[in-house]
């Protein structure tokens, strides 16, 4: 498996706009600098899926950033994207890994320690911990309180994200825990331009995670 970086992980919603302007808004916060993509449709049929994971996999391939499919093992295949995220209603870690191989990337959410220990031993190669903060899109979500994500990286040797209502206002938050990157959506989806709140979210995320 190649490097990968999550340090500006983005998640893409496609609810609030047409096709044209997500792609422009994908693209947008390509050019801004984010470091990772996920697709993540809940509704989509699988057909529909792979079409619009096809035309964002253009995309993050111009730009050499890797694209991780939400939740379907199937979808990232046909497509060949570069990994898959799975929650806990979905594939085992384990299963995934054997009709991925190594060569995939592979991430997980967890929300307890013991739930991020099981990920991790069955093959996960980061996670994604959370909501620090609610969320405004349309997922199921429990928040994780910051306690919590510090003890999750404190007990695996893996990358670990934080996600759930991030944004440049509120990200002080996360100062002095031991993440890998932050996991965005509205901020940048939703922001009038996504390529300067990247730029800027990237920016404060620097300064407080990693200055």
């Amino acid at each position: 498996m190649k490097p990968f970086d999550t340090s500006m992980y983005f998640i893409t919603d496609s609810t609030a706009c047409g096709e044209d302007e997500f792609l422009r808004r994908v693209d947008a916060a390509l050019q801004g600098g984010v470091s990772i993509v996920q697709i993540r449709e809940k509704n989509k049929s699988t057909r529909a899926y792979i079409a619009l994971a096809e035309k964002v996999h253009a995309l993050t391939r111009r730009y050499r950033v890797p694209l991780i499919v939400d939740d379907r093992v199937d979808v990232a295949l046909a497509v060949d994207a570069e990994g898959v995220h799975l929650g806990a209603e979905d594939m085992t870690v384990a299963a995934a890994r054997r009709i991925l191989g190594d060569e995939k990337i592979i991430g997980a959410t967890a929300k307890t320690v013991p739930w991020a220990r099981d990920a991790a031993a069955q093959g996960a190669d980061y996670l994604g911990v959370g909501a620090i903060y609610p969320t405004t899109t349309k997922v199921k979500t429990v928040l994780t309180s910051v306690e919590t994500l510090r003890e999750i990286c404190m007990a695996v040797d893996i990358p670990v994200n934080a996600i759930g209502g991030l944004n440049r206002q509120n990200i002080d938050v996360l100062a002095g825990i031991p993440i890998a990157g932050i996991c965005v959506v509205s901020a940048i989806m939703k922001a009038e331009d996504p390529k300067t709140a990247a730029e800027e979210l990237r920016a404060r995320a620097k300064e407080v995670l990693f200055g």
